[in-house]
Formats: structure tokens, C-alpha cells, sequence
């Protein structure tokens, strides 16, 4: 079986970044900010051919608290941050998330592609 990775994300706007900056296909799943039960039944659905499930939410309060709600059912999943400077996924940089996600192992657009794959 292949070995298969998927990033948890807040909301389409984070997983675009994402995708802008990864170099290999990775299943990237937005909770869209909201977190119950049944919520939670989905993604575990979703992930649940995953090997390596990955929590990348913002470093704000709504995201502290989402990443605290996956967590419990997600406990086996390496946490991703960014930097309390950019708050959110979607305002970080993507040098710096292109960095973040290849210390996680991850490929990643090598930098001079990622400017020119970047739509202003």
C-alpha cells in the first residue's frame, strides 16, 4: 500500500496555500471552522485510509480550540504551526509554509517555482 498523508485545515483559503506549495499529492481536508460529532464522523471517514494524518490549524483562539477538539479524536496526528506573527494559515507566507511542511517531510514547489505559481 502506498504510504498515504493528510493535512487537517480550517478552511479552503489554507488548503489552497497548501497546495500552492506542495510539490506531491496530499489529501488536505477543511473542517471550515466548525467542529461537533458528526463532524468529527466525517473526517474520521475521510481519513480513515491515512497513514499519517497532520493537524495544521491557525494560531489564534478559534484555531487553538479546533486544534484541541482534533486532537482528541485525532490523537496519533503530528501538529503543524505557524508562526504566532502570521496568526493564520492563509496569511503566512509560502516560503514559510513551504518550509513548515518540508521539516514535516513533506515535498515541496522548489522556491522559484512558488512565486511564479502565486496568483496576487
Amino acid at each position: 500500500m502506498d504510504h498515504e498523508r493528510a493535512i487537517i485545515v480550517e478552511g479552503k483559503t489554507d488548503r489552497e496555500r497548501l497546495q500552492k506549495v506542495l510539490a506531491e499529492t496530499v489529501l488536505i481536508v477543511c473542517t471550515y471552522g466548525s467542529y461537533s460529532a458528526e463532524k468529527a464522523a466525517q473526517l474520521e471517514e475521510q481519513l480513515a485510509d491515512e497513514e499519517e494524518i497532520y493537524i495544521f490549524t491557525d494560531e489564534d483562539d478559534s484555531g487553538k480550540k479546533l486544534r484541541a477538539q482534533l486532537q482528541e479524536d485525532f490523537p496519533h496526528a503530528v501538529h503543524l504551526h505557524t508562526q504566532t506573527l502570521y496568526a493564520q494559515v492563509a496569511h503566512t507566507p509560502l516560503e514559510l509554509l513551504a518550509d513548515i511542511l518540508e521539516r514535516a517531510g513533506f515535498l515541496v514547489t522548489p522556491k522559484n517555482q512558488e512565486s511564479h505559481r502565486h496568483r496576487g
